[in-house]
């Protein structure tokens, strides 16, 4: 009897013993509940897996109800602006907040500006580079990239142009499409005909980052570049206005070694 006795006492304390340290164990295994429900997302999983590449060693992601958090950093910002569109694909992602920072070297702004300024007055010199007007302004890394485009291909090019140059932080969009119109076609060519054709002007169609640019929208002209005289800015004005159809001529261009008008 006392033998049936103590083996139930046994049995009673092992069972006790053993059922204590289940619940410690059992979280300490899982490395605690916010961790192993980040870790256990799918949303953050899918965004994780989009950004599987070298150029984005140095982001993290975190998914909290469909809406995914992008921190570190990256060389350029093409890259940023990239990790945001492949997180934005992700299964279970809603919305995205892009809190990456562009380390990469740093440049003055006034470098940076006139860096970015020559590659867009060569961009796109084979597909009408005389009918983009775009302006670019640098301020503490930020780039604002500005004026006229005559095609939406020609305004994407410039965007992708700056976002893959060294230095800049991050890039503001006020590049205006021009309409798409036949008629403005055509007015474009009959100015560039009118404006290029006459003996002191064509001198600016030889060299493909300095030319008289032209924007046309809806029969009204603008004039932008830089020309050498007071006289080749008048003469041009003149030209343009000459052209048949067109509603009105604003002429901005520069002379150069003058300061610009507002």
């Amino acid at each position: 009897m006392q033998l049936s006795r103590a083996a139930l006492l046994a049995a009673a304390l092992a069972a006790t013993l053993f059922s204590l340290p289940q619940a410690p164990l059992a979280a300490a295994q899982t490395g605690g509940g916010d961790a192993a429900a980040q870790a256990g997302n799918p949303a953050a999983d899918a965004a994780a897996a989009r950004l599987n590449k070298k150029q984005y060693r140095g982001v993290k992601v975190s998914v909290d109800q469909g809406i995914a958090t992008l921190t570190g950093s990256v060389d350029l910002y093409e890259y940023k602006a990239d990790a945001e569109k492949r997180v934005r694909k992700a299964s279970g992602v809603t919305a995205v907040r892009n809190l990456i920072e562009v380390a990469g070297p740093v440049i003055s702004d006034k470098d940076l500006q006139a860096k970015l300024a020559e590659k867009l007055a060569y961009d796109r010199v084979d597909y009408g580079n005389a009918f983009n007007a775009i302006t670019i302004g640098v301020e503490r890394g930020v780039a604002t990239v500005g004026g006229h485009a005559r095609t939406d291909v020609d305004k994407d090019s410039a965007l992708a142009l700056v976002a893959i140059t060294a230095g800049v932080k991050d890039v503001v969009d006020e590049i205006e499409v021009d309409p798409v119109s036949i008629m403005d076609d055509q007015t474009r060519m009959a100015v560039a005909r009118a404006v290029y054709g006459y003996p002191s002007l064509n001198k600016y169609a030889i060299d493909p980052a300095k030319p008289i640019r032209i924007s046309v929208q809806n029969g009204h002209v603008e004039l932008y570049g830089v020309v050498d005289s007071q006289a080749d800015k008048e003469t041009a004005f003149i030209r343009a206005n000459s052209v048949s159809g067109v509603f009105s001529v604003k002429n901005y261009l520069e002379v150069a070694g003058q300061p610009a008008e507002k």
